[in-house]
């Protein structure tokens, strides 16, 4: 067989990389304890934010802020489910904040490009939650990447009140999406119609 030219070798390297970006990384060790309390004191069981006691409070805003100032700190990187748990708690938490800046606000859409802007300081360069979502979890966490990332809307999954923790992470993935689609305000399934009523995000 005649042997690919040294071109080709590196352009098929280099497409999985185009496909998708260069992916968020963030340090290893990171403490989620602080974000699993404020999840539990302002997020209910079907996944709604009390965005307006948070918002009041200086003391919680604050602890969010230092929160996220781990992600952007110096040290060996996560991998595996260390670095997926690790992402899936920093795009809900970024977004819980972004909603806060902007609070009251009646749709994350109503504020300047919530996804795309690289606004947030992670693993030493500013990205966009984009960047968390296409280029890094979804090659890495597949389909399953919908179901745990909240856009602040209430047609999107609901925001479980913990967080998510590398040593649980495949139960609490499947976890995750069982929840979404069981939520008939969210999924309906109409078997003696053999029709089902799906969220876009699955288009």
């Amino acid at each position: 067989m005649k042997p690919k030219p040294a071109h080709w070798t590196w352009l098929l390297a280099v497409l999985p990389m185009l496909a998708f970006g260069v992916p968020v990384e963030i340090p290893g060790n990171l403490d989620h304890a602080p974000y699993e309390r404020l999840l539990q004191k302002y997020v209910t069981d079907r996944g709604l934010v009390d965005y307006k006691a948070w918002q009041a409070s200086t003391e919680d805003l604050q602890a969010l802020r230092e929160y996220l100032k781990q992600f952007n700190r110096a040290g060996p990187g996560a991998t595996g489910n260390e670095k997926a748990a690790g992402l899936i708690n920093a795009y809900n938490a970024l977004t819980i904040h972004w909603i806060l800046d902007n609070y009251p606000v009646k749709s994350i859409k109503d504020t300047p490009n919530p996804w795309g802007a690289k606004r947030h300081p992670i693993g030493g360069r500013l990205i966009s939650l984009d960047e968390i979502e296409h280029d890094t979890l979804r090659p890495s966490v597949g389909y399953r990447t919908h179901a745990v990332l909240v856009c602040a809307a209430r047609s999107c999954p609901p925001l479980w009140n913990h967080a998510y923790a590398a040593d649980k992470l495949d139960v609490q993935l499947d976890r995750a999406m069982r929840r979404w689609l069981a939520r008939d305000d969210l999924n309906e399934f109409l078997p003696s119609a053999k029709k089902v009523e799906l969220s876009k995000i699955l288009s």
